[in-house]
């Protein structure tokens, strides 16, 4: 439970930070693919390279990998469907064949029904992904944190001492 929380907190965090929302829907983006793909393979090592090339928000990939994770599990018996029409087309057998006797591919493990479904469908929905959360993230920076920000709690809260040593120790060691 207290993982939950933390995850939780971390991107309530995250969300009113001041990283730009396209660092944070990138990362929730590769998030959503590492999330939604079962296992360690060749594609996983591709994103983690690509969060750590580009400027993209590592949080938000664990966040949403983590959240994406609980959804995949239940969506997997309509990823192995999925891969299983794609595996079995005719029309792609030959490349099939072709890709599995390259030196690299074979460890990407295509060949497996869950493994090619939910690749795919990760893939095609991942750009989805982006401009949606992209769009969530400037609503709620739009609307809830300026509410929030606006009330005589806050004000309060921002007001005590211990408020002021936690945001320059956080200022100073984040």
């Amino acid at each position: 439970m207290t993982l939950l929380l933390k995850q939780i907190f971390g991107l309530l965090k995250l969300l009113n930070s001041d990283t730009g929302t396209n660092q944070i829907a990138a990362g929730i983006a590769a998030g959503f693919i590492l999330g939604m793909t079962p296992s360690f393979s060749l594609q996983t090592i591709l994103i983690i390279i690509l969060v750590l090339t580009f400027r993209i928000q590592i949080g938000a990939v664990f966040i949403s990998a983590f959240f994406c994770s609980f959804f995949a599990y239940v969506l997997d018996p309509a990823f192995i469907i999925v891969g299983r029409k794609i595996l079995e087309m005719e029309k792609l057998r030959d490349t099939f064949i072709a890709l599995y006797n390259m030196p690299i591919v074979p460890f990407t493990r295509f060949n497996n029904s869950l493994i090619m479904g939910s690749g795919i469908v990760a893939f095609l929905l991942s750009p989805l992904v982006f401009i949606l959360s992209k769009i969530l993230i400037k609503k709620y920076r739009e609307k809830v944190v300026e509410r929030l920000s606006q009330t005589k709690i806050w004000k309060a809260v921002k007001a005590t001492s211990l408020f002021q040593w936690y945001y320059k120790y956080d200022k100073l060691y984040n």
